[in-house]
This record gives C-alpha cells, sequence and structure tokens, in this order.
C-alpha cells in the first residue's frame, strides 16, 4: 500500500516515538512500583532518586506521544529522556556493572538523541 503522507523519515520517527515512549512508561512506572528497582536503586547508592527517576520517565514517555500534537514537548521530552539515560549509563559504569549491562541506558540515549534530532528538523 502506498500511504501518500508517510515516507520513510515519518515512520521511522514514528517506531521510534512509540517504542521509546511505551519503554519509558513501563520503565517508569517499575521504578515506581517494582521491589526489584528499590533493590536496584539501592545498588546504585540512589535509593533517594528512585520516585524521581520514575516520575521523569513516565512524564518524559508521555511527552513523547505528545510530540505527535506538539513537537516542541516531543523536543523537550526525548533530550530530558537522552539526559537521564546518560546519567544512568554513568551511574551503571561507575559502579563497574560493565558495559554489557549498561547497555539499554546506552542505547536508549542514542534512540532519544535520535528522536530529537529528526523532531528538531521535521
Amino acid at each position: 500500500m502506498d500511504y501518500p503522507n508517510v515516507n520513510a523519515f515519518s515512520l521511522s520517527l514514528i517506531v521510534f516515538l512509540v517504542g521509546s515512549g511505551l519503554s519509558f512508561l513501563v520503565f517508569g512506572f517499575s521504578c515506581l512500583f517494582s521491589p526489584y528497582m528499590v533493590a536496584e536503586f539501592k545498588r546504585y547508592g540512589l535509593i533517594g532518586y528512585r520516585r524521581l527517576n520514575g516520575y521523569l520517565q513516565v512524564i518524559g514517555g508521555l511527552g513523547l506521544f505528545l510530540s505527535f500534537y506538539k513537537p516542541l514537548i516531543g523536543i523537550i521530552a526525548s533530550l530530558g529522556l537522552a539526559i537521564l539515560m546518560l546519567l544512568g549509563f554513568l551511574v551503571r559504569l561507575k559502579i563497574k556493572d560493565g558495559f554489557i549491562k549498561s547497555f539499554p541506558a546506552f542505547f536508549y540515549m542514542i534512540i532519544n538523541s535520535i528522536i530529537c534530532f529528526l523532531l528538531w528538523n521535521q
């Protein structure tokens, strides 16, 4: 099928937005309610930041979905999530989790940087 208003650029942006948005909603709620995440944040030495991290992830995930209506919200949300994931990546390296365990944060940092770039250049 050929959709006249959907090109490869638009489709890739939609896939990145939806995938990342859903992921951050799931991870954010996990931070807020999962006993496993309580233990993880203790291990990171950041137990006092667990709820803030969860709220920021949920707000960022919702912001990505709102970018369909207001791209500026998506730019801010994706930039914020990219920074949050950069910090998460650095924390994981600092506690010596190694690159494999740190990779998800690195991956989401890259994905959200791409989203920010695509929305900025839309």
